[in-house]
């Protein structure tokens, strides 16, 4: 039994109770380094392997010499007008950042907000939705915390754990190295165009199926060639996060704008002009750390720096295993899988987007 119950009220109703639906609502990433900067300090703790200081999908602790614990925690408003496929997506979401990490993740607590007037039915279904989900990913919802708020907000607090010799960071990137993106691009853009009544429901299918599925098999690809660096592309978009992972590793990752997988209907709500604000904020934070080549089409270079919810994994691939990599991707039914760009040694700006 996929839900609880699901009338078409209830989903009208959910999806009209957030200005902004799943990661287009993060603070944009300028704003919120500048405000976590005083908070800042140096590890006093040689067990903590991995923080906020790089800007990585999760915390990392090692618990012993053969084993790490990772930490993260996401949530969101409503992307998505079903209460049981937000919950779906909201967990999906909440559980990548462990992927990311090369890890495997076990435990959940989840985090709700919810209008205590509300039909408490339309909850019910969004914690199935995130438990169904969990369950798929073998991950264990052990409990939460629920209060009242105006809005709806739905995810979770995950927990994994991996081989502290085989977690993957935004800072090992290195020069040489392929880049390969496991997910289409233009959940921002498809998502918004759905809102104002620009597509419908069923043209963006292929959007809605992509956020609910796992990172679980990218991920044990990426173990199984022991891919040292990776992140997960989320609300700070391709480059964003690009843009992150470069600083972290000292390198300049080019992007081949042509070569980005993107949904059904991407690049024509783009063509519209359907493009989310969080898309220019994403812009804003990479700022002069980007070389954008003159005949890179505007459409694509927006689709760059849309914000995704429950997007791809970002594979820095070693050169002489990212071909197989690719193709065990396409075995396992990741045929959007592409090599999309590579990383070279440290030039004047950190990301270059070519045609």
């Amino acid at each position: 039994m996929d839900n609880i119950t699901n009338n078409k009220e209830e989903q009208i109703q959910l999806l009209s109770c957030a200005l902004e639906g799943g990661c287009s609502a993060k603070i944009p990433p300028d704003l919120l380094e500048k405000t976590l900067a005083p908070l800042m300090q140096t590890k006093v703790d040689s067990n903590l392997l991995s923080d906020v200081d790089i800007g990585d999908d999760a915390g990392v602790y090692k618990i012993s010499d053969d084993n790490t614990l990772i930490f993260t925690v996401d949530y969101f408003p409503p992307v998505i007008a079903d209460p049981y496929g937000f919950g779906q997506i909201a967990a999906c979401n909440s559980i990548s950042d462990v992927y990311a990490m090369g890890g495997e993740p076990k435990l959940a607590l989840n985090i709700t907000m919810f209008p205590k007037d509300d039909s408490l039915n339309i909850l019910a279904n969004i914690l199935k939705g995130g438990q169904d989900k969990a369950t798929e990913a073998g991950v264990l919802v052990v409990g939460g915390h629920t209060i009242t708020d105006t809005t709806v907000k739905y995810g979770m607090a995950v927990i994994g754990f991996a081989n502290p010799n085989k977690i993957t960071t935004n800072s090992a990137a290195k020069d040489g190295d392929i880049i390969i993106l496991t997910k289409p691009l233009g959940t921002g853009s498809c998502l918004a165009a759905m809102r104002q009544g620009l597509v419908k429901d069923q043209d963006i299918e292929d959007v809605f199926n992509s956020m609910k599925t796992l990172n679980k098999k990218a991920c044990a690809i990426m173990n199984k060639y022991d891919v040292k660096c990776a992140t997960d592309i989320t609300g700070f978009g391709l480059i964003g996060h690009a843009y992150k992972m470069a600083l972290a590793s000292n390198v300049t990752i080019e992007i081949e704008s042509s070569a980005l997988p993107m949904f059904n209907k991407s690049y024509e709500v783009l063509d519209m002009g359907c493009i989310p604000g969080a898309a220019f904020t994403n812009m804003r934070y990479v700022g002069e750390n980007i070389l954008v080549d003159d005949n890179v089409d505007y459409n694509l270079k927006m689709l760059s720096f849309d914000p995704q919810t429950a997007g791809g994994l970002f594979i820095c691939a070693n050169k002489d295993n990212a071909e197989n990599i690719l193709a065990d991707l396409w075995r396992e039914g990741i045929d959007c899988a592409s090599i999309v760009g590579k990383v070279h040694k440290k030039e004047k700006e950190y990301i270059h987007l070519v045609k």
